[in-house]
């Protein structure tokens, strides 16, 4: 496990709850997940068990009559309505390669859902090559069903993995897309590895429209060696992205290989440095990857995790239930099995602390309409898989 403390941090006692094993069954942890108390920082809270009976839950979305959309990783959209999850999915849903690290993966509504219904969500989409590409549809959401279903985005990649595909609107009618890298070798020249070419998707943020159609101030607009909606590059696998909607930026986590998983601040037309630069290693052998950690032209990272946590879900809080917390990123860790508390300082990580560890691999986080935190628990292996709500039970100044 991560638990990096910096310069003043104290380090953070934890009930016996924190210690469980990740294998534990909801079953069996339920009476002791809603009773028991966590101690962080600043709040104490309760883990309280929202639902259960899901298959590997990848992202979670509110809608504003009150419902809550899960999305399951094999292909499946779920609607829990009044703190019960309905027997059937939604229909409409399009088909998925729901192999290895494909499926059905992020969902979003519009921002103005409530008057015009639209649902984006975003997949392993099949196509003539084995293992598809990232896609992003929209469709009208209304009585469990999705229809006048639209393609938004399809990436132009080809890989074995690594879709990426978290999604985010900015407010101002632009939609965020990540797609991964593909797991594309890194070997040979690095710099002409695909997420160093512009004229693919691999490793990139991208930006569209609500429609999907392509915004004439993105950054290399006019080029015709670059796909039009590339916002930024060089990147591995995004699969935690939010708006910090106090300063309108965008930041994102995305997957190191052996460590080096990384929090970026990300700004248009830069290149962040995946394969070329960076701080993990190959797998097994722990030999080196990449020419450095720093090059002239590439970004480093505002944070960066060794061991890694395997970052997933990302959330800027906002609420008013853990006031301290107001402003704090969480970060979701898979292989680290936590959540990531990071406080900034503008654009600087000053503190981390772990929260919520030891229950699963945490695919999602979001913060509900109640000013809650809610995460989603992806068991696979056999473990706890679940939507739980963080609630607060005290607050030290």
């Amino acid at each position: 496990m991560n638990d990096m403390i910096f310069p003043g941090d104290e380090m953070i006692k934890r009930t016996p709850l924190a210690i469980f094993a990740a294998g534990l069954l909801l079953s069996t942890a339920t009476p002791a997940l809603s009773q028991e108390v966590i101690q962080s920082a600043y709040h104490d809270y309760r883990l309280v068990p929202v639902v259960e009976g899901l298959a590997q839950p990848w992202s979670i979305a509110f809608l504003p009559d009150g419902e809550m959309l899960v999305t399951e990783k094999a292909g499946t959209l779920r609607v829990v309505r009044d703190g019960m999850l309905l027997p059937e999915p939604v229909s409409g849903v399009p088909a998925v390669i729901s192999d290895g690290q494909g499926g059905l993966l992020d969902v979003v509504p519009h921002p103005d859902f409530e008057s015009n219904r639209l649902l984006y969500l975003s997949f392993s989409q099949p196509n003539e090559t084995e293992r598809g590409t990232t896609a992003v549809i929209r469709g009208r959401y209304e009585s469990g069903a999705l229809t006048d279903i639209e393609e938004v985005f399809v990436a132009v990649s080809e890989g074995r993995g690594h879709y990426g595909s978290r999604l985010v609107f900015d407010g101002q009618g632009h939609l965020f897309i990540t797609v991964g890298e593909r797991q594309a070798p890194t070997r040979g020249d690095l710099s002409a590895h695909p997420a160093q070419d512009l004229s693919n998707h691999h490793g990139t943020v991208n930006r569209v429209y609500e429609d999907g159609t392509i915004p004439e101030d993105n950054p290399f607009i006019g080029d015709p060696n670059v796909r039009p909606e590339i916002w930024s590059y060089g990147h591995r696998n995004q699969q935690g992205m939010a708006i910090n909607l106090e300063t309108g930026e965008l930041w994102a986590t995305e997957h190191g290989p052996q460590g080096g998983d990384e929090l970026n601040l990300i700004e248009p037309g830069l290149n962040y440095g995946w394969p070329v630069v960076g701080y993990g290693v190959n797998y097994r052998s722990g030999s080196a990857i990449h020419e450095g950690t720093h090059k002239e032209g590439m970004e480093p990272p505002e944070h960066f995790w060794v061991p890694s946590i395997a970052v997933s879900g990302l959330l800027f809080y906002t609420g008013d239930r853990f006031p301290h917390w107001k402003g704090n990123l969480l970060a979701g860790g898979l292989a680290g099995e936590q959540l990531a508390r990071l406080t900034l300082d503008g654009q600087e990580v000053v503190r981390e602390e772990t929260l919520v560890q030891g229950f699963g691999r945490i695919r999602d986080v979001r913060q509900g309409p109640d000013g809650l935190i809610y995460i989603a628990i992806d068991g696979r292996g056999g473990g706890t898989t679940a939507i739980l709500r963080m609630e607060p039970v005290a607050t030290r100044q």
